[in-house]
């Protein structure tokens, strides 16, 4: 981090389990307990639909109460210190933003929980109303132009949106250095952009708790908890900084 100057972040759910969000696909990952429902199914089957709003209910409070955690901070640190070029994420907890990234320089992938989305329209709304509204009647919430109300996050076999991705991919492009956090780097298109920063030249750095499907790819792989790893290495940064500073 010290010789770069265009810093990529690559992040997944493991930042976030620190803040009590669980992840997918870990030991105790949430597709262990639920069977995910694909976009077409939510579409075409009522009883889709209820399925996913009641995945969806079950962990609502903990993504709507959520803090940022140290690894979250010590990313908006490095933005602040001015190494941070670009932050793209998986994630859809929103906790980048409220770490104090501003929201036009965190890409996210997947969507975000933050937001309900109406199938037909697009338009979007708070989530709480929503949320209680589907607790209350067990049946699955329609928009004013009666179309399928869905948070705001890509579902299995729903398209990625194609801009978020552009964009992604081109902030990769200018990278010098890569760094991916908390991500299995299984999930595709997403985990190709990490990889394109270093077909194109980039230093990858991979810190994660278990193996990655880019760990033959890394130039240097961190085993262990981000929330340590992370400050340690901005703190480390700063003090170097300290030190040259006349």
């Amino acid at each position: 981090m010290d010789k770069a100057h265009r810093v990529f972040a690559f992040t997944g759910a493991g930042i976030s389990t620190a803040s009590g969000i669980p992840d997918f696909r870990g030991p105790q990952g949430l597709w262990k307990k639920w069977q995910p429902v694909y976009y077409d199914e939510f579409m075409n089957s009522h009883e889709a639909r209820v399925r996913h709003w009641e995945f969806k209910l079950q962990g609502w409070a903990e993504i709507r109460d959520a803090q940022p955690n140290p690894a979250h901070r010590a990313l908006y640190e490095l933005e602040q210190i001015g190494r941070l070029d670009s932050l793209v994420t998986q994630n859809i907890d929103g906790l980048h933003q409220l770490a104090g990234h501003p929201e036009e320089r965190v890409i996210e992938l997947h969507g975000t929980n933050r937001k309900i989305e109406c199938q037909t329209c697009g338009q979007l709304c708070d989530p709480d109303p929503v949320f209680e509204e589907f607790k209350g009647t067990g049946e699955p919430p329609l928009c004013s132009c009666k179309g399928f109300l869905k948070p705001a996050t890509v579902s299995f076999g729903q398209a990625m949106p194609q801009d978020k991705l552009r964009e992604a991919f081109l902030a990769a492009s200018r990278a010098d250095l890569v760094i991916a956090v908390g991500s299995t780097l299984e999930v595709e298109p997403a985990a190709s952009v990490p990889r394109s920063a270093k077909d194109q030249g980039a230093v990858y750095v991979i810190v994660n708790q278990g193996p990655t499907a880019h760990d033959q790819l890394a130039d240097l792989r961190i085993e262990g908890d981000a929330t340590q790893i992370l400050p340690e290495a901005v703190r480390a940064l700063r003090k170097k900084r300290s030190r040259q500073t006349p």
